[in-house]
This record gives C-alpha cells, structure tokens and sequence, in this order.
C-alpha cells in the first residue's frame, strides 16, 4: 500500500518533466532511451548502501495514470498544448526495469536500477523514482548501522513522531524491519506490512496517577502478559525498586515482568543500577530498555562504555538520518535511439550505456570485488546483479515480502567485509570499471568533445 496513492501518484513530479516530455512529442520522440539511477558518493562515514523501496517503485509504476482531475489541473496551467494533454491521458508505462532486488548492497557508481522505455515514460517518472528510491535507501542504510552498533541486542523504531510526514515513517518503520529491526511503534506500518508492534507508556501517564506505584498497578492489571514499566519519571533507582514489587506481585500470580524502561539520565549508570537492584531481587531475566535521541554513534558510546541495556528504542536520529539526512542520487540518460550518451559537467560525470554489475566473492563467501560493465559484456565473470523486474509494463515476478527481503538482507550482510560494516569504516569497497565500459565511455567522450563542445553550431532544421 502506497499511502500517496490517495493523492495523485502521476502528479508526484516536477514540471520540468513534463515540459521535456511536450518538447519530445512536439519533436516527435519516442525512440527508446535508458536512464541509470545510481549514487554518486557515500555520505560522511558510510561505506556501502541498501537497496531500498524497489517494491513501492514497482507498485506506483504499474499504477501509473493521468486521472481526469490531474489532467484538467495540468491543463489549467496553461503551459501545455491540447494534443499533449490527450497524450498524457493514454499514458501507460510500457518499458523495463532491471534492478537490483530489496535488500541487496551496493556501492557508488554502481546502478541501483535502469529504466528502459520511450524517452517520454522514461523522464516523467524520474521524479518518482528519486523520490521513492532515495528515502528508504537512505533509512535501511541509516538503520543498519544501528544494528551493527547494537551488537545482537534489540531495536525497536521509535520513530514516527519526528519523520518528515506521515508516509516517510511508515517507510522508516518497514527499512529498520528489513535490515534487522525486531519491530516499530508504528501501528500503521504493523498494518500495511505485518511488522511486530511495540509499546510501553509515557511520563504523562505516570504523572496522571496520584502515584509512581499507582501508575504501575494499572499498568499491570490492563496488561498482565506484557507489562513494561517506565521507571525515571521521577528517580530511576527507587523506580526501579518500585517495579521490582511489581515484579513479585505479578510471580505470585504465575506471571513475569517483561522489562523496564529508561529515557532519560546517564544510561550508562543507571542501567547498571538498575541491572543490579532486579538482579539481586531474583528477577535477573526482566530486560530493561532504553530510549532518548539514540543512533549509531549513542549505541557504540553507550555499550563501549558498559551499560547494561537488552534493547534500544531507535527514533528521531534514524527516522531522518539525522547525521546523513540526503543521498547524492542522480537519474541520468545513459543511452537513447541505440546512442551511448553521457554527462560531462565538472563533478557530475555519467558512465555511458546499458550497465550490468557483476559481484565476485573470495573464498571465505566474502563480497571482494564488484565489476562495472556494459550489460552487453558477454565476458564478464561473477554473480550479475541487476535483473529485470518489470517487462514491457507488467512485473516479471509476483511482490515480495517483507521477509523474503528481510532474510536476503541477513545473507548479504554477512558477506560484507568487516572493515566496511563499521561505524566509522576504514576501507572502500572495490568497484572496477570493466575495459568494454571504459571504451565506450571514451569513444562517446570523445565523440561529445568533436561535436558538442569544440565545434558548436545552430543546426538547420
């Protein structure tokens, strides 16, 4: 479920799409053309990246229609000819994307999917695939380092609250799930996509009962099976005596405490403190949890440091990638009409032609080498990457789960190098350019240089 689509999905573009498109159809271009999405450099202390949101892509694409409202709008602006907005009201995508599959890692340079249709269908979903692309890429990449800072225990995304909107945490809570968080907050992403749900209380609700105790009592007769007590509301440590009262009530009634909750204070501390009041009362098994502005750096600083925590809830810092809050995603025409064509724009280069990757692995399983290539390239050797997902309009394959691309995940990170999964990693993966890129790459260079740049001329029509 796309919670855009009850909006207008055809309209989730810029204009600019659209007035190249009436420009194509005015000159009459239609010729099959391939844009190349892909990420130009890593952000500050990443070395890899997630493919993220191909199954949201892939939904909204075969989705894709001009609505008698969205044209009339397009229309009002006065900026477009009759005959187009006609045009637009017959749109279908009817071309193919390879891809790489959900889950999968990548790296710079490398496409994370080419788009081959008519030019026109080609640019107006540009906009649409950076969008949806770019998010969850950006969030699964974000998360997963929080994983690996965790270091097997628990996370659960907190993060909805503080997203940049209602769909982007929905979007947050399935990323997190799918690179190893146990579960989210958010109860509409636990309905769209069967993520576990995860809840305590809040300070507000402790403060609304005459007592700290009080409030702990109601807790645990609402919910006997699963009561999780927020504990520093007022002094963490008598709370924590508190609910190991709780603790024993619930034992005499053949039940047990699940956990207890910190959010606030020297985590490091008071979950020691903690850790040591439930310990020594015989409750060693309750978990304790621990909340508050928490990402990747806070986990490794927090356990580097010893504290005694089971599991992290994970908000604000992961919903927005608050460190990395962009990626340096580009959407660019690599061949159009049977021509190679690139980009040569100081910084802002564009490898030519349909590509493929091929991965190789040493043999210990570990990823070693990746080889960027032309999709043409009969010999190139390792695993290829990018495959087609969407054939002449329609899917190649029926949508997969969140678990299929849960469990892919899980696999391919443990091919992935050590030194590239650390939070501030020491080393980059290696992409080589294969011969017959680099070829092809020079001879359209050149071939831009001759016609473009050194001999520029108006010509006749």
């Amino acid at each position: 479920m796309n919670l855009w689509n009850r909006y207008a999905p055809e309209l989730v573009t810029d204009l600019y799409e659209l007035t190249m498109a009436a420009s194509y159809y005015r000159e009459s271009m239609f010729g099959e053309a391939t844009f190349s999405l892909f990420v130009r450099d890593y952000p500050s202390h990443r070395a890899y990246f997630i493919a993220a949101g191909i199954e949201h892509l892939l939904e909204s694409v075969a989705q894709f229609r001009f609505s008698e409202s969205s044209l009339e709008y397009i229309a009002s602006t006065g900026k477009f000819a009759s005959d187009f907005i006609d045009y637009l009201g017959r749109f279908r995508f009817t071309g193919s994307i390879r891809a790489l599959s959900e889950g999968r890692i990548f790296f710079c340079n490398e496409p994370i999917l080419e788009v081959t249709a008519p030019i026109i269908e080609g640019q107006i979903i540009e906009t649409l695939v950076l969008n949806v692309i770019q998010l969850e890429t950006m969030i699964a990449g974000k998360a997963a380092r929080c994983v690996h800072a965790a270091g097997g225990r628990g996370l659960i995304d907190f993060s909805l609250r503080r997203t940049q909107g209602v769909d982007a945490g929905v979007k947050a809570a399935r990323a997190s799930y799918l690179v190893g968080f146990e579960g989210t907050s958010n109860l509409l992403a636990g309905q769209i996509y069967g993520i576990p749900v995860f809840g305590t209380m809040a300070h507000s609700y402790v403060t609304s009962f005459h007592s700290e105790m009080d409030s702990f009592l109601a807790f645990a007769r609402a919910f006997p099976d699963n009561t999780v007590l927020l504990i520093d509301t007022y002094d963490t440590l008598s709370g924590a005596a508190k609910a190991v009262e709780i603790a024993r009530m619930l034992r005499a009634q053949g039940r047990e405490l699940k956990g207890v909750r910190l959010d606030s204070g020297d985590l490091v501390s008071l979950s020691k403190g903690v850790r040591k009041i439930l310990d020594e009362a015989g409750f060693p098994d309750v978990k304790i949890m621990a909340s508050g502005s928490l990402d990747e750096y806070g986990l490794k600083e927090l356990l580097d440091a010893g504290a005694q925590i089971d599991t992290f809830a994970v908000g604000t810092k992961m919903g927005v990638s608050a460190d990395s809050p962009y990626l340096d995603i580009a959407y660019k025409l690599v061949e159009y009409d049977h021509r190679p064509v690139l980009k040569l724009s100081s910084g802002k280069k564009t490898w030519v032609g349909r590509k493929q990757i091929y991965r190789r692995y040493d043999d210990r399983g570990m990823m070693c080498e990746d080889l960027l290539t032309l999709a043409s390239d009969d010999r190139a050797t390792g695993e290829p990457l990018l495959e087609v997902l969407v054939e002449d309009g329609r899917p190649a394959r029926a949508p997969e789960s969140v678990e299929t691309i849960r469990s892919r995940f899980r696999r391919e990170w443990e091919t992935l190098p050590l030194p590239l999964r650390e939070i501030i990693p020491t080393e980059r993966y290696v992409v080589r350019i294969s011969p017959a890129l680099m070829a092809m790459d020079e001879q359209v260079t050149d071939r831009v240089m001759i016609e473009e740049v050194r001999q520029p001329s108006i010509r006749q029509r």
